[in-house]
């Protein structure tokens, strides 16, 4: 029985075949959040033809959700959603239950990796600017894969209100809200742009802004003061250009996180600008 057990031994040791009842269980290669009720939903790769590039997109669906039923959500496009879309898309359910704000469909756009080879934020998020080469300066070619390919995609699949979206983005990914918000107005209800990174690029977010047909659109910067000081102050001096301009197409809010960083705090951005769009909704 001893040299059994050590022959046992040795072949699981040496990964030989045999003795199995000794081996853990093999890890699956795919885990499930059908377990995780804050974050079920759907799951979708698409490829792009606007950027060339393909996308991990993470749909969260609001409790009590029914494809059967009447009933349209207003939806989050959230960039940036290899990070944030499983604290954001799990933080929305409690908002709905503190603030009252509606439930929502949220649509986490990801990379699938921080491998600059693979996540290239830097370039979809990068607005036109001087000394710029303009492959470089990605924003229009995403912004079209967002109106043109995964919008129709989202709201093919699911009950997703058209006329509510909200796009969120923080850091680069904030410049680029801002970019949708000076380009293309009316394809979002709402823009909330969280500790937005300017520079380069500040000259095309001070255009005149695209025309626009709605009259209920909304655009919230939300800046920490403990972000990087270069930071605060292109915000502050985007918000001072625009605030300075009464045809902008959209209501313009500044909001500032007292001990807010430049990151941890995008959960309070979120809820900032949530409660701002939907203060009709939401809880005083």
């Amino acid at each position: 029985m001893r040299i059994g057990t050590a022959l046992c031994l040795l072949a699981v040791l040496s990964g030989a075949a045999g003795c199995a009842a000794t081996r853990p269980e093999p890890l699956t290669a795919i885990t499930p959040l059908d377990f995780l009720p804050a974050l079920r939903g759907e799951y979708f790769p698409i490829e792009s033809a606007a950027t060339g590039r393909a996308y991990h997109i993470y749909v969260r669906l609001p409790e009590g959700y029914d494809s059967a039923a009447p009933r349209l959500y207003p939806t989050v496009y959230l960039t940036d959603g290899d990070s944030l879309f499983p604290i954001l898309a799990a933080n929305h359910l409690f908002l709905t239950y503190d603030d009252r704000l509606p439930e929502a469909i949220v649509v986490g756009i990801a990379y699938g990796g921080f491998d600059p080879a693979v996540n290239r934020r830097n370039i979809d998020f990068q607005s036109p600017g001087e000394g710029l080469a303009p492959e470089a300066a990605g924003a229009g070619a995403f912004q079209r894969f967002l109106k043109t390919e995964l919008i129709p995609e989202i709201e093919r699949r699911h009950r997703s209100d058209g006329s509510q979206r909200v796009l969120f983005g923080q850091s680069r990914g904030g410049a680029f809200v801002l970019y949708s918000a000076v380009t293309d107005p009316d394809l979002f209800r709402g823009r909330i742009a969280s500790n937005p990174s300017i520079t380069p690029g500040m000259e095309s977010l001070l255009e005149p802004a695209a025309p626009a047909a709605r009259r209920d659109l909304g655009l919230v910067v939300v800046s920490g003061t403990r972000d990087r000081a270069d930071l605060q102050a292109e915000a502050a001096q985007w918000l001072s250009v625009w605030e300075g301009r009464p045809e902008r197409p959209w209501r313009l809010f500044g909001e500032r996180i007292e001990g807010g960083t430049h990151a941890a705090n995008a959960p309070d951005a979120y809820r900032r600008g949530m409660r701002r769009l939907f203060s009709e909704e939401a809880a005083p």
